[in-house]
């Protein structure tokens, strides 16, 4: 059996870090992405998926992404069921990250930006001379 979900697309807010009971790390967020055509006369559609980080995972989203910014999770999808105080049953369906990565444009600011390792340490290559490769 195989449960493996690749998704490219954009955070709808900036995801936000929470820990468990048990001091364990865990974000949720949901990414917009574009379908792919669009009806003649209509604006393009999107679906709004949900997505849920744990641990490291976790950590490493809410330090480094915000709201707009392109984002690329691999994971597998879970369904969860709950009944709620009323008794009516209540069904999610969301992806559980194991993997995330930048990709994309540039489009992020503040928070992102200010986390972006800096250049200091680095000189320039001359060109000009042969490499050693």
């Amino acid at each position: 059996m195989l449960n493996k979900v690749v998704l490219m697309g954009r955070l709808t807010a900036t995801p936000e870090l929470k820990y468990t009971p048990a001091n364990v790390a865990v974000c949720s967020f949901s990414i917009a992405i574009d379908r792919r055509f669009v009806k003649q006369g209509e604006q393009r559609q999107a679906d709004f998926i949900n997505i849920v980080a744990w641990r490291n995972t976790a950590e490493f989203i809410a330090k480094y992404f915000v709201k707009g910014q392109m984002i690329n999770v691999v994971g597998n999808l879970q369904t969860r069921v709950w009944t709620d105080k009323d008794g009516k049953k209540h069904y999610i369906t969301e992806v559980i990250a194991d993997e995330i990565n930048f990709c994309g444009d540039n489009r992020n600011s503040g928070q992102a930006q200010n986390n972006v390792p800096s250049m200091e340490g680095f000189e320039p290559v001359d060109t000009e001379d042969d490499l050693p490769f």
